[in-house]
């Protein structure tokens, strides 16, 4: 498994757009507006009816409650039903968003994410500064619920793809299954899959007052069972209508299905949406047995805890005894450094927005002659010191004539070690770029690695002045 940086641009919205419905829970009036977001921000939703406009992200350790939706809370702050929003904006190619409500659930809409990708469509898509990182699986990840039956996994595969089957045991809906092979796909295939309950669980729920914005527009319902003149009129009452009836494909009338597995789609639809709360792209084939709410951000959280620490050990994987980009002799001629005091022996990699470095540590170290000597070890400062002179060959790759520039420090931030460096490791360096280089300064994110673990990690500022 690894977590790459991709060569594609990530995504935000060129401007805001706002939608109002009512919420299906809660059954009031609420506007929800997308707005553009920076890079790196992800999904987050900004309670704007509360004091101060508190944020929730869309992180999967934020979820509490799965019963009717996925409910997210951060200090006291809910966001009720985030997953057709969510959904919409995966689907949509989107990474970078700030969802305004002013109430604690997002429209209901017609039950699904259409009106939110039509939304998304009309205000524009447009690429940032920085390029998105994917999560690309080489192993199989599952999750299984025995209580249920359901199950989760995720396998390789060249892009992101979901498959969902699902089986009701009833006669009026019975197994179906449906697929996503393609993101592009979501648009056409799946955003348009309404939401749907049985007519046993509407009858609960709205025994209870806990579904208060639901009519026969959106959600499909599947009766289930035979239907008494006390339930119809309790239907007519809570639907608004004069009559109500059943369809002979067994589902309440005023609705048409647009697609004969629509349930299976929409509960696709859910998993999209759920899964964006890893946070991270997904390059792999999800296939979901029986998905639901809960199962799905269990599934969520596992993903989101691996990925969390592929981060912190995504040692990149360099052939040590390739031909290098650039060996000790070329990386002198771009670094004004020199013995005892060049830190990096071979550069392995160099693009617009990072490069790979790496640095054989022997005895022979000048440092080692006063540093503990009798139980070496090498200077955090001097680690942070080849991680920049590595950075340095990437800001100075930007200039035609980089012998002619020095390279000098503004900051050095969040510097973090994690494992001691000794005589015999190989340090591999990896520096990527925060923002773009301007006017020379660069900011960057930059690691450190030995025996396969990283050892070291820190943001480093530079900036690169012509030599007068």
């Amino acid at each position: 498994m690894a977590i790459i940086k991709t060569d594609v641009k990530q995504k935000t919205i060129k401007k805001q757009v706002s939608l109002t419905g009512v919420g299906l829970h809660t059954g009031k009036n609420v506007t929800l507006t997308f707005c553009p977001a920076p890079v790196n921000n992800g999904f987050s939703f900004k309670r704007i009816d509360l004091e101060g406009s508190p944020v929730i992200e869309a992180d999967a350790n934020y979820v509490t409650n799965t019963q009717r939706g996925t409910c997210l809370e951060k200090n006291g702050v809910t966001i009720q039903t985030s997953e057709h929003v969510l959904a919409a904006l995966v689907g949509s190619d989107i990474d970078n968003a700030i969802i305004e409500l002013n109430a604690s659930e997002p429209p209901i809409m017609d039950g699904s994410s259409k009106f939110f990708v039509e939304a998304l469509e009309k205000a524009g898509i447009t690429d940032q500064d920085d390029f998105r990182e994917e999560y690309v699986v080489s192993d199989v990840v599952s999750y299984s619920d025995e209580e249920s039956g359901s199950e989760i996994i995720v396998m390789p595969a060249k892009e992101y793809q979901v498959t969902t089957m699902v089986d009701f045991g009833t006669k009026v809906l019975g197994t179906q299954n449906a697929t996503m092979n393609h993101i592009s796909d979501f648009k056409t295939d799946i955003s348009d899959s309404r939401t749907f309950s049985f007519l046993h669980e509407l009858e609960m729920l709205l025994e209870h007052g806990l579904i208060k914005g639901g009519d026969l527009n959106n959600a499909i319902v599947y009766v289930d069972k035979e239907l008494s003149p006390e339930t119809m009129d309790k239907l007519r009452v809570a639907f608004n209508k004069d009559s109500i009836a059943v369809k002979p494909n067994g589902i309440l009338d005023n609705l048409t299905l647009h697609h004969p597995n629509e349930a299976a789609r929409h509960k696709l639809l859910d998993v999209v949406g759920d899964l964006a709360l890893v946070g991270t792209r997904i390059k792999g084939k999800v296939i979901a047995n029986k998905p639901g709410h809960f199962i799905n951000t269990q599934f969520a959280k596992k993903l989101s805890k691996i990925i969390k620490n592929e981060r912190r050990n995504n040692v990149p994987q360099i052939d040590l005894n390739q031909e290098p980009l650039m060996d000790v002799i070329q990386i002198m001629d771009m670094l004004p450094h020199r013995q005892p005091f060049l830190l990096l022996d071979k550069v392995f990699e160099l693009s617009e927005s990072h490069v790979i470095g790496m640095k054989n540590v022997t005895m022979n170290e000048e440092f080692f002659k006063g540093h503990f000597p009798g139980a070496p070890v090498m200077p955090g400062v001097l680690i942070v010191e080849a991680m920049a002179q590595t950075g340095g060959i990437l800001v100075l790759s930007t200039v035609p004539d980089p012998e002619n520039y020095l390279t000098f420090f503004m900051k050095i931030d969040k510097v973090k070690f994690k494992q001691k460096v000794v005589p015999g490791d190989t340090l591999i360096f990896k520096c990527d770029l925060i923002t773009p280089i301007r006017r020379g300064i660069c900011h960057m994110q930059g690691y450190a690695y030995a025996n396969g673990k990283l050892c070291a990690e820190a943001e480093l500022m530079a900036q690169i002045s012509k030599v007068k």
